[in-house]
């Protein structure tokens, strides 16, 4: 059986660095994923309703599917300026590819953002939404280590009728390979079953990461939406008011085509721990990276490619759990 890494957290991928800023008086966050010296990056999409930036970029058929930083971040369409900061500070600190001799470099920062809009905090920031400085708060922290639950881009997210937060989780697949997860938890859909206390994640859970609690009943009862009344009475039955945002990672040597099909396979975690997902009201994504440091070869190329999509679908399925439990707790 696989084990998580040391810290069961996405940085356990060698390399990575993550780093939250959270603003109390605002029930929002930003959280950063950096990437030193730019890394193989592509990008899967299926939510209803996503806010994004760079997505394009990290098409297999551009030119440079590469991401220096990732960015998720609370606040709607005013939180995409929060991946402006990171660029600014990746720059300033030399991040970034070249293209003239002399001139600034040119950090790929690829981001996406969830609805917390209507959460009650301090919203009344006129015409100087604060992401972009969370964002450099953010990226200025980034280290090896850092918190989950409701903090960083996680802070002000429900997840259905409960709270939301930030979660993460890792597998260390035993022959050098080490992949992780790290998801941002605001879905309209359930993360839990009709009992409301077991995760649908459950099969995948490791030590009691979120509780160790199993089924009662059947397990295979499915929950269609979770009390679609008062979903709707707080305004979360509209395109674009909920989303799950992810991120894995793998310290493998892949392609941008072959870190789609990573990201593809592992929005199967999202489903496996949200019911439903991939709604018109969500925006729900899932970057994936790559470090290149372990060459997968060529005569078991696509057996491996299949066997870290697979883990990376469990990581973000534990990933996603462990946000909201933590949130909670």
């Amino acid at each position: 059986m696989y084990r998580p890494g040391p810290r069961n957290l996405i940085t356990d991928v060698p390399g990575l660095s993550v780093g939250n800023a959270t603003d109390e008086a605002l029930r929002s966050g930003v959280t950063v994923l950096l990437c030193p010296d730019g890394w193989s990056a592509g990008v899967d999409v299926r939510g209803g309703g996503p806010g994004v930036r760079e997505s394009e970029t990290l098409a297999p058929e551009n030119g440079y599917a590469r991401a220096h930083a990732v960015v998720l971040s609370g606040g709607s369409v005013f939180g995409l300026g929060a991946a402006d900061g990171v660029v600014a500070a990746l720059s300033r600190a030399g991040e970034g590819f070249s293209v003239r001799p002399g001139a600034p470099t040119v950090p790929i920062v690829p981001g996406a953002v969830l609805y917390d809009l209507a959460n009650g905090g301090d919203k009344a920031w006129g015409a100087d939404p604060p992401y972009r400085r969370l964002g450099v708060e953010a990226a200025g922290v980034a280290g090896q280590d850092f918190a989950l639950g409701a903090v960083g881009a996680g802070r002000g997210a429900m997840a259905g009728l409960v709270k939301g937060g930030l979660g993460s989780a890792s597998l260390d697949l035993g022959d050098g390979l080490v992949v992780g997860a790290l998801a941002a938890v605001n879905p309209v859909g359930s993360v839990y079953m009709p009992d409301g206390e077991t995760f649908w994640a459950w099969p995948f859970e490791i030590d009691g990461e979120f509780g160790g609690r199993t089924p009662r009943g059947p397990a295979g009862v499915v929950e269609p939406m979770p009390e679609a009344s008062r979903l709707a009475g707080q305004g979360r039955l509209t395109p674009g008011a909920n989303t799950t945002l992810a991120v894995v990672a793998v310290n493998a040597a892949l392609t941008s085509a072959e870190c789609k099909r990573v990201a593809m396979m592992a929005q199967d975690g999202l489903s496996r721990a949200v019911r439903p997902a991939h709604t018109p009201f969500d925006g729900d994504v899932v970057f994936a990276v790559a470090s290149g440091e372990i060459d997968l070869g060529q005569d078991e190329r696509l057996r491996r490619i299949a066997r870290i999509g697979s883990a990376a679908g469990d990581c973000l399925a534990r990933a996603i759990a462990r946000g909201v439990y933590l949130a909670r707790g």
